[in-house]
């Protein structure tokens, strides 16, 4: 007699344990959703995007609140992971791309007006403002600002006049702006700020008013 067979096949429910890095993403991503709705901004706002194999000369423009800032850099394709741990890629955190990523090469830039507590500057005189080349963070060597050039407007973007910048620190420029009464200027004092590195990646940010004069 042959014996009844009564074992069962059973599938076998796997639950996958995520990363240490996916599970950093996903915090951080919840972080960033956030961050971005207190903000204001929406989730469309995050981008991130294919790049073909060969490299390529590219230009990015945005404007925020008059600020107009427009960047030109060298990419291409992203052969291997170039973001650190704790800032990964936009694909990594939603889940949607596991695909070699880095942050692009736009030189970012940091102002210290040094304004007194009403944001305003001494009119006639000059005035200092440091300026400060920054990068989102990647794992390999990050490019150096090697020069930046300054111009100056008084009367509302009509015209353009050259400030004296000079290198001070790493990545970091001191313009000396000359001031002019406050009546030569009613509407401020505009910059637009022009900066180059050691790869050739460029920005040029305006600023219709940057500060106003007392």
């Amino acid at each position: 007699m042959k014996a009844l067979d009564t074992a069962k096949e059973t599938d076998t429910m796997t639950t996958r344990v995520p990363s240490a890095r996916r599970r950093t993403s996903a915090l951080m991503l919840l972080a960033a959703a956030a961050l971005l709705a207190l903000t204001g901004c929406k989730s469309g706002d995050v981008v991130s995007y294919d790049l073909p194999a060969k490299s390529a000369r590219y230009t990015f423009e945005t404007e925020n609140d008059g600020v107009s800032t427009v960047w030109q850099y060298t990419s291409a394709e992203a052969t291997k992971d170039d973001a650190p741990e704790q800032n990964p890629c936009a694909g990594e955190m939603t889940g949607s791309s596991q695909a070699a990523c880095r942050p692009e090469p736009l030189i970012f830039l940091r102002y210290d007006f040094g304004l007194a507590l009403d944001n305003t500057a001494k009119a006639g005189a000059e005035h200092e403002i440091t300026v400060t080349g920054y990068y989102q963070e990647r794992l390999s060597e990050l490019p150096e600002v090697t020069s930046l050039k300054t111009e100056t407007t008084f009367d509302g973007g009509r015209t353009w006049r050259p400030a004296t910048t000079k290198e001070t620190g790493k990545n970091t420029f001191t313009t000396t702006v000359a001031n002019p009464r406050r009546d030569k200027a009613p509407e401020g004092v505009g910059l637009r700020i022009s900066a180059t590195d050691s790869q050739g990646n460029t920005v040029k940010q305006t600023i219709p008013t940057a500060y106003t004069l007392r």
